[in-house]
Parts: C-alpha cells; structure tokens; sequence
C-alpha cells in the first residue's frame, strides 16, 4: 500500500481497474451506483460492475416460465445500469452471476477482479428484513469480502467535506488509516482521526492509539494538503461516532471490519454493524489486502513501528480543522 500515485492528490482516490460496483439496478442500489459513478469518472477508466442473480436451475427446469421472466427481468436492469452510467459519464463493463447465494457470487468477482475496492448499498428491498441495520447479503458480503467494502445508502453522495476515521484504542488498524488518507487527499479533505471509549479510565489508551495513527496519517498524507485532527470521546462507541460525524461535518467514515480484534472472517462487528446501519453517510470498512493483512491490520498500539507504513516523508504538527 505503499504505491505513491494512490495518495496524490491528481492521481484519483483508487488506481484503474481496481474499483467493483456490487448492484441489482433496484432503488436501494442508487447511493452505491451515484458514488461508483462518480469514482470511475475521476480515475477515468470503465467501472467493473456485478449484478448477482439468484438461480436455482433444479427449479428452473421445473418452472421454465419463472427463468424466463427472471432473464427478461436481468436484461432490463442490465440495459438501464449502463444507461444510467452513461448519462453519468462512466462506462460500465457489467459481469453477470448466477447461482444461489448472491452474496458468495459478489466475493467470488471480487476476488476473481482482485478488486481493491467494493462499492454496495446499505439495505435491500423493503419487505420482512427492511428494518435491519445492514441487509443480510450485504452483512454476508462484509463479512467475507476480500477487499475493502464502501457501504452506500440510497441517499449517499460522494464525499466533499471532510473524512472521519475510527481509531480502535486496543490495536490501530494502519489499513483505516492509509484508507482515510487515500479518501481525503483526492480534494485535500480534512481528516479526522476519532477514538471513542466507554470510560473515561480508557482515555491514555486511547490517546496512545491517537499518537500511533497521527504518525502513520502524516507520513502516508505528506504532500497531500491533508488536515489531519484527532480527538478522544467517552461513551456508547457508536453514538459517539455518529455525534463527531455531525459535529465535525464528515461525509465519510472509516473504520475497521471488526475493531481491533482478529476474529473469524464469518462475523462483522456489532459496532460497525450498528454505524453502517445508522450513518447519513457511506461507510468504508478497511480490510487488509490478503498479502499485507500481517502488517497492517490490528497492529498494537505498543509498536508503533508495526502500525506505521512505507517510510515516507515526515509532515509538520498535525493542523487541526479551523
């Protein structure tokens, strides 16, 4: 994650070719698709879609008429996606998938992409699971994917004001951090490094992690015009993420896909749940490339030598927002 073109600030927030969009062209998929759009555009390569579908070819033997109606179905959302892409400015290189859980065939492209970068909506159609925080694909989704996952609801915009990355006081994940800098650098964002505990006994831990990602966001940001603050909050860790997000006017967050702790692949933090779930804005879950996951994801906050990236040139002290 060392690549210098993926922090400045000409270069784009993601290098070609590396960016999945995740969509079945449905209302709920609008904020993801916006968002997607939009970074194809600033990279100025065609955006690599998938649209899952559901398939059952036991079924579909049985009841011809059902796949026939579920194709017709395909091809008019597919037709519209690129539609909706072009009159976006961005050409879309669409791959469809069949088979009988959309989720496994979404982490399968991506892995098959090597995508850096999956862009998905928040929630799914309405119906009996609508009043989950995040939809069952999309949760299985995070779970396995194995690439970081841009979480958009319907509403979402690219991101213009200002970055917010969730610091875990127990281990700094560097991947939060380097992907926080690559989202701010692009528009030279401020960047806001926020670390919530739920007693005020946690505070030197926390100003600790703070310390270590400081460090790591000046040397991944030099160069970039990036503003970077950081700031400690006590109290119910996801309520207070959601307060600094409209306190300090950030229309990004960045956190980790399970905290500090190494836990199983099939399991997504109920705190990230919960702030996917409730954030107005997306939400980037940072998952370590396979190859540097060793380095750079959950590294302690007693070695900072662990949590820092790539030597590169040292900022000044950290500028803090107005």
């Amino acid at each position: 994650m060392s690549d210098p073109a993926r922090l400045h600030p000409a270069a784009g927030s993601l290098r070609p070719g590396r960016l999945l969009l995740a969509t079945e062209h449905t209302a709920q998929d609008r904020g993801a698709e916006r968002l997607a759009f939009a970074l194809a555009r600033e990279q100025a390569q065609p955006l690599m879609a998938v649209m899952p579908l559901a398939s059952n070819p036991e079924y579909e033997t049985v009841a011809p008429q059902v796949a026939a109606h579920a194709e017709a179905d395909l091809a008019a959302r597919r037709d519209a996606l690129r539609a909706d892409a072009a009159a976006a400015g961005a050409a879309v290189h669409l791959c469809v998938r069949r088979g009988s859980d959309p989720d496994a065939e979404i982490v399968a492209e991506a892995r098959d992409r090597a995508a850096e970068l999956l862009v998905i909506r928040r929630r799914g159609k309405r119906g009996l699971l609508a009043n989950l925080l995040v939809g069952e694909m999309v949760s299985k989704v995070l779970a396995h994917a194995p690439c970081s996952v841009l979480v958009v609801p319907v509403e979402g915009q690219p991101w213009q004001r200002g970055v917010l990355a969730c610091i875990d006081h127990e281990a700094v994940d560097a991947e939060v951090v380097r992907w926080a800098v690559r989202a701010a650098a692009p528009r030279s964002l401020p960047l806001h490094l926020v670390c919530v505990v739920a007693r005020d006994s946690e505070r030197a831990s926390a100003e600790a992690a703070l310390a270590v990602a400081c460090r790591t966001a000046e040397a991944a940001s030099a160069g970039t015009g990036v503003r970077i603050a950081a700031a400690v909050r006590v109290g119910p860790v996801h309520g207070r993420i959601g307060l600094a997000t409209s306190e300090l006017d950030a229309d990004l967050i960045v956190m980790g896909r399970h905290g500090g702790h190494l836990l199983g692949r099939a399991w997504i933090g109920g705190v990230t749940q919960k702030v996917i779930g409730t954030a107005p804005c997306p939400v980037l879950v940072a998952v370590p490339a396979p190859d540097s996951a060793a380095m750079s994801s959950s590294s302690p906050v007693a070695a900072p030598a662990q949590a820092a990236p790539d030597p590169a040139p040292a900022l000044p002290p950290s500028n803090t927002r107005r």
